[in-house]
């Protein structure tokens, strides 16, 4: 088998100590829903799965009916999917067939679950996903009441899995009139499902962040996302833990690394420019080390002439401008690179560290959008 130009490899390690660490802060009987939409926020469904059931998760989410496809193939048989977007109706007994619990959040969409589940003969899990004010996807207050009377009058053919709402940023703590006016009507709505003796199987309304920072929003399940795979949700969730345990434990850890190799090395004299255009002129004899990956790779055209990689422990400067599926470094500075040295793009090396938000400060990306973005084509390697 042919060589990709790069590679990731993903700490099982690590990502067991993130998940013992969410565990112990959300606290006993509490489900972990391990969202692994957009690829795992570019981690890999297929290789992040079996990871996660290795740490003890037995539930995940996506964004997409695609997504759980993917879920399905690699999970064991006891754990559990559930999608959270899009699931296209002609989709619906498929996911019904394949015992995958799924968002419903419009009134009309329960009469085609329902129709699925008679034809089929098996149950639909559904999760009824409420507004309470992030205004994307959520059933409105009118249209809840007549749902709960629709789930009880077939509770035969669909059972009432879950009731649940997203919080329109958690992350930051000048939202948190906004996430308390939210809880207090999600409050409001499991009222009625006990006024209409119709309780759900999950609550489940906190996200990394509100399972993190707001104790009081978490109920039987969390979803939790960007943690798992070692990042803080914000600043904001990261210096109230610090505050909280009076230290910074190095509680998350970062489960992903990314490298290459030097695809050759080449002198430039002084004077001579270096890649497209005029971005970079040598203002001394160089040598410049070049990578055989680009933004085609996922790796930010906005690192041109800013970022850094590491090669033999040390940090090398990228010179010029990144194009589709090269870029130069400066290793003027180290001794004795060769063809074939292996390149740290994030990760450590030696004593040294190049981190995502590395790139995030930048490049003015999210940590999970810079991830995302990463190709399914990389291969995905876990290592202990």
């Amino acid at each position: 088998m042919v060589r990709h130009s790069s590679r990731i490899e993903l700490s099982q390690s690590s990502l067991t100590s993130n998940i013992n660490f969410i565990k112990k802060k959300v606290g006993k009987g509490v489900r972990i829903s391990s969202v692994v939409k957009a690829n795992a926020y570019g981690h890999g469904i297929e290789e992040f799965v079996k990871m996660a059931e290795k740490a003890g998760v037995n539930h995940f989410s996506t964004a997409s009916a695609f997504e759980a496809e993917t879920v399905l193939e690699a999970k064991s048989d006891s754990s559990d999917v559930m999608i959270m977007g899009i699931l296209y109706s002609e989709d619906i007994g498929w996911a019904i067939e394949n015992e995958i619990e799924f968002y419903v959040f419009n009134y009309d969409r329960l009469s085609l679950v329902l129709k699925e589940a008679q034809k089929l003969g098996k149950k639909a899990k559904v999760h009824l996903e409420v507004e309470t004010g992030a205004n994307r996807t959520g059933l409105p207050e009118r249209e809840l009441s007549p749902s709960l009377s629709f789930l009880k009058k077939y509770q035969n053919h669909i059972e009432f899995t879950g009731l649940c709402t997203h919080f329109g940023g958690a992350e930051s703590f000048s939202n948190q009139f906004k996430i308390d006016k939210q809880h207090k009507k999600y409050k409001e709505y499991l009222k009625l499902c006990k006024k209409k003796s119709l309780m759900p199987k999950t609550r489940h309304i906190a996200c990394s962040a509100a399972a993190l920072a707001y104790p009081d929003t978490v109920y039987d399940m969390v979803r939790i996302g960007v943690s798992q795979y070692g990042f803080w949700p914000s600043p904001d969730i990261y210096y109230k833990h610090i505050q909280d345990a009076n230290k910074s434990n190095g509680a998350l850890k970062r489960i992903f690394s990314w490298k290459t190799d030097v695809m050759d090395v080449r002198d430039v004299v002084t004077g001579e420019f270096i890649g497209y255009g005029t971005a970079y002129q040598a203002t001394h004899d160089m040598k410049v080390a070049v990578m055989p990956l680009g933004y085609s790779n996922g790796y930010p055209r906005a690192q041109s002439n800013r970022g850094h990689v590491l090669i033999k422990g040390k940090k090398a400067p990228i010179v010029g401008l990144i194009n589709m599926n090269l870029f130069m470094v400066d290793v003027s500075h180290i001794d004795g690179v060769e063809v074939g040295e292996e390149v740290v793009l994030v990760g450590r090396q030696k004593n040294n560290t190049i981190n995502i938000s590395s790139f995030t400060q930048v490049t003015q990306l999210l940590n999970a959008e810079m991830l995302s973005r990463l190709p399914a084509a990389i291969p995905r390697k876990v290592v202990k």
